[in-house]
């Protein structure tokens, strides 16, 4: 999976955890938990949702690197084979 592939995923992730979330005006490097308004669990819903949709395995210790568009995109792009 590439970025951009990557970076589709994140945000029809995205629109699924969070209902009525306008992910296409989402800033590539602004924590979009804070444009959507995520709470803790939402987050925790959008991980668990990752991990089903791309097969990987996301420590806690990575969350940081998946709070942003680009940067959730890039650690799942680096991750994942061809799907």
């Amino acid at each position: 999976m590439n970025r951009d592939e990557a970076r589709v995923l994140i945000k029809d992730v995205l629109t699924d955890v969070v209902p009525g979330a306008d992910a296409a005006s989402l800033s590539p490097h602004g924590s979009f938990r804070d444009d959507l308004e995520m709470d803790s669990l939402d987050f925790l819903n959008f991980i668990e949702a990752l991990c089903e949709r791309t097969g990987l395995a996301l420590p806690e210790s990575d969350y940081p690197a998946l709070n942003t568009l680009d940067g959730c995109a890039d650690y799942v792009a680096s991750r994942t084979s061809v799907k």
